[in-house]
């Protein structure tokens, strides 16, 4: 019995917690049918609606050229969303369980789920002059 005991501990040590997803693969598996590959803005889904989804690769150009951090988080998380658009972002809801990473928004340390940051971060690099 010790026997079983020690190769199930030792079992144990070896596992580890599979890596979280990274914002590049959140964003292919949730944001591209509209936002398109390049964010651009021109997924197969867009074409069918009236109102095309934001290019995502303009927001720092279209913001003095800083990255709009808090606004994207806000968009994303359905806080900041346009009242008119035609159709609405889905809910990202599992994004915003588990760990929390403590960001600074205008000078105050902010906690924002860790994929809901991870996607914010992959589309600033995103970003073209």
């Amino acid at each position: 019995m010790k026997l079983v005991y020690i190769l199930a501990v030792g079992a144990l040590a070896g596992c580890t917690a599979p890596e979280p997803p990274s914002g590049a693969q959140l964003f292919a598996e949730n944001c591209t049918a509209c936002h398109g590959v390049d964010g651009a803005g021109t997924g197969w889904v867009a074409a069918g609606l009236k109102r095309k989804p934001a290019n995502l690769t303009t927001l720092s150009a279209r913001n003095g050229g800083a990255f709009p951090m808090e606004r994207v988080l806000s968009t994303i998380d359905g806080f900041h969303r346009n009242p008119k658009f035609e159709t609405a972002m889905p809910e990202f809801g599992s994004w915003f369980e588990g760990p929390m990473d403590q960001i600074e928004l205008d000078g105050v340390m902010t906690p924002v789920p860790q994929p809901l940051l991870a996607v914010a971060e992959y589309l600033q690099t995103l970003q073209v002059e």
